[in-house]
């Protein structure tokens, strides 16, 4: 068990020079573009693998943008839209890049008032400089569109969302796909502090890796296998305590571990207000609550002849279970957020595969045991009863 687990911590920690140097390569600043269009700051979207590149010139409020998302409809269209209001789809003023009747790409706007339909018109802000450009990367098209825009004196922060579509028929936009993805793709931009500056260190994204680590350490691993050690070293050696301080040490360093990937996440979204990532965040700050109170539960523990003891265990038991369970969800969702590559995905299911192998081993284990000392103890109890049964044809 020991050596098994050995191994696990091994390749987790393996795992930290790869995930940086998937994410290096990914990130928006080396996303380069034709014609000479150059960004100050660009900004990883939390949604449809998307990113937004932009220059903000404080002395007349104006953002140079570019907008950039791949979409796997070769004739589809691409949209980013800032709403005054807030990141909804409705009251937006968009900027969309699709395709015409004799399939070139053009940029058109619209004000969007209604989920009926997409009618083309002008927009409240002052608009520029409408271009729009398709690549091929990694056998994908990638579609990219260019603006300028006039914002409102003094304005910085402003909501925005942003879209993918289906083929465009004649000019006319067809529907959105209504997946998860589609239905996150918003945020709220600042456009004077958020993202990150063309040629920096970028140490947002190393913070993603030691985030996605810590946590992975924490849910992944420390906590389940201290969940094991205590259903199963337990049973084998009940009359020991050497299984409640193996229990105890393994909880103990999850939880503290889990605590400071918790807080790493916190941080990470103070200095990403443009990104969202609702339901990662939620299930984070739910594994926190629920560890925060099993670690304070273990002060409250009545004794083992306490009349309060079965129902202590069904509490302690029923949220230790539910945090494996979400640890184990908020590990994928975290990995779909950090794209280190599919191979990563592979072993992480390899781990929890892992985890679960075992448990089925050695809950096969403890059954046969049990049944063979209930057997045993039946033949002390009553040694007659084997000659009384034979006897009697049973």
């Amino acid at each position: 068990m020991a050596i098994a687990i050995t191994l696990l911590f091994s390749i987790i920690l393996l795992l930290l020079p790869n995930l940086s140097l998937s994410q290096t390569t990914t990130t928006c600043t080396t996303k380069t573009f034709s014609k000479n269009h150059l960004f100050a700051s660009c900004i990883d979207l939390s949604q449809l693998s998307a990113s937004l590149h932009w220059t903000y010139d404080p002395t007349n409020s104006t953002i140079n943008v570019a907008f950039t998302a791949p979409n796997p409809n070769s004739n589809g269209w691409v949209a980013w839209a800032l709403n005054p209001a807030k990141p909804s789809m409705v009251g937006s003023q968009a900027i969309i890049a699709l395709h015409d009747s004799d399939g070139k790409i053009v940029v058109k706007t619209a004000n969007i008032s209604t989920y009926a339909g997409v009618d083309f018109s002008p927009i409240m802000y002052d608009v520029w400089g409408l271009e729009a450009e398709q690549e091929e990367i990694g056998g994908v098209p990638v579609m990219t569109l260019f603006a300028s825009i006039k914002l409102p004196h003094g304005t910085t922060k402003m909501s925005h969302v942003w879209q993918v579509g289906p083929e465009s028929k004649s000019g006319e936009l067809q529907k959105h796909d209504f997946g998860e993805e589609n239905l996150n793709s918003k945020g709220v931009m600042n456009f004077a502090s958020d993202g990150v500056r063309y040629g920096s260190s970028n140490s947002g994204l190393n913070e993603q890796n030691v985030h996605g680590i810590i946590n992975a350490l924490s849910w992944g691993v420390l906590l389940p296998t201290g969940a094991i050690i205590t259903r199963y070293l337990k049973a084998f050696k009940p009359s020991g305590t050497t299984w409640f301080y193996l229990h105890v040490s393994f909880q103990v360093a999850g939880y503290i571990l889990g605590t400071s990937g918790w807080g790493t996440g916190l941080n990470l979204g103070i200095k990403s207000k443009g990104v969202q990532y609702t339901a990662h965040r939620n299930i984070g700050t739910t594994l926190f609550s629920l560890a925060t109170l099993q670690v304070t539960a273990l002060l409250l523990r009545p004794k083992k002849d306490h009349k309060y003891r079965k129902y202590w265990n069904l509490y302690h038991h029923t949220f230790g279970y539910t945090i494996l369970v979400l640890g184990i969800l908020n590990i994928f969702k975290g990995l779909s957020i950090l794209n280190p590559g599919h191979k990563w995905e592979i072993v992480a299911i390899v781990i929890v595969g892992f985890f679960i192998g075992i448990t089925l081993v050695l809950e096969i284990t403890c059954f046969v045991r049990s049944h063979l000392k209930k057997k045993n103890l039946a033949t002390i109890t009553n040694p007659n009863k084997q000659d009384q049964d034979v006897q009697s044809g049973v």
